[in-house]
């Protein structure tokens, strides 16, 4: 069970999406986790077949507990790990059977609530999972052949999400010494470009300018390596640079999923990988590795906001960079007085990790990037 972020300890089984024999590789999707955070696709990262699935739907499942054995060409199965997971009880027994007219219907936790919600007789649901077990799948089915226009129920962050979030943030404050630096930046250059690199395209396929601060923001961090790392008992530097994007979700609460390599990415590769993230990320449908990966996080304000956001360090990472509402602004260069539009940006950062030098210099390579655009 992987961990998804520091506010996290366990999270639900609802169901395999793979099953014993079943070929894997990296990316493919094995499970799928209810935490707080929402409904999470649990990736492999290893090619091989599954050997054997350890734990039942609706098992609750801390961080680092083992839940499948796949076998890889050439290695065994460690036959201790489904020892160990096979002695240890459940921590919540999964609610898959039904009495009723002498019969036993099995039905997944997620399927049995989203049944209740919709007011459907499981007893009339045909059950196509497993050992005839009545899956979401079927569910949705079952309201399709109803003609129901009810969706299948949305996931709402509610009080857990808020909690996950509270918890995260008081460790924040409590552990990490944080200190801040800002500083304002010219963006004439950085809207003429995307003015011209816009000209003509459809809405839905211009660059908008956060693109130009996340790559400007992964550039800077190749030069200052000991921001895009992580505080455990020590420093650990990064070899990747995985941007964590803070969304703000329309229920309340917010999630920081990574865009992985962002330093290898042009503006339009982050466009598009915004363009599908940013949906995902407020369906509470994200992967595993873009709840955990990331290595750096960005928080923006967008048009129309505050000018300035200081944000606080989602740990174990060593920095966030806040970026304020780009507005018009008076700007004295060369002795003459302009009108420029401008942002103010701030660091926080780890004083366990780096110092205000640091923090500077990487405030200085971010501007640098953003004054030239076209190279980004």
């Amino acid at each position: 069970m992987p961990s998804l972020g520091a506010d996290m300890e366990d999270g639900t089984l609802v169901e395999w999406r793979k099953k014993p024999g079943d070929a894997v590789k990296r990316g493919d999707i094995i499970a799928e986790i209810e935490t707080q955070k929402g409904l999470i696709e649990i990736e492999i990262f290893e090619e091989g077949k599954v050997g054997q699935l350890l734990l039942q739907p609706g098992d609750k499942v801390k961080v680092g507990t083992t839940m499948a054995l796949i076998e890889v060409e050439g290695e065994a199965a460690l036959p201790e790990a489904a020892a160990e997971t096979k002695d240890r009880e459940p921590e919540t027994k999964p609610e898959k059977e039904t009495e009723k007219a002498g019969e036993r219907i099995r039905i997944s936790p997620l399927a049995r609530r989203m049944a209740e919600e919709a007011g459907l007789d499981i007893s009339a649901i045909s059950g196509t999972g497993e050992g005839g077990i009545i899956s979401r799948e079927d569910v949705e089915l079952a309201m399709a052949a109803q003609a129901s226009k009810a969706e299948k129920p949305k996931a709402d962050p509610g009080p857990g999400l808020r909690a996950a979030i509270a918890a995260a943030m008081s460790k924040s404050n409590r552990e990490i010494p944080h200190y801040y630096l800002q500083s304002r930046i010219d963006m004439r250059n950085a809207m003429n470009w995307l003015a011209a690199t816009n000209a003509g395209k459809s809405p839905k396929d211009r660059l908008l300018p956060v693109v130009l601060f996340i790559k400007a923001a992964a550039l800077a961090l190749r030069e200052c390596p000991e921001l895009n790392a992580e505080w455990q008992d020590g420093l650990i530097l990064k070899k990747d640079i995985h941007m964590g994007f803070v969304v703000s979700l329309r229920q309340g609460g917010i999630v920081v999923p990574a865009i992985h390599h962002a330093d290898k990415k042009t503006p339009a590769g982050l466009m598009e990988a915004l363009n599908d993230l940013i949906p995902r990320a407020r369906s509470l449908k994200l992967r595993s590795s873009e709840l955990s990966d990331s290595t750096f996080t960005l928080t923006s304000i967008g048009e129309g906001g505050a000018d300035s956001i200081f944000g606080i360090i989602y740990p174990p990472q060593t920095g966030i960079l806040g970026i304020g509402s780009i507005s018009e602004q008076a700007f004295a260069e060369n002795g003459m007085l302009d009108v420029r539009p401008c942002v103010w940006v701030s660091l926080a950062a780890d004083h366990r990790a780096s110092d205000g030098l640091s923090g500077s210099r990487f405030l200085a390579a971010f501007n640098q990037y953003l004054q030239k655009p076209e190279n980004l």
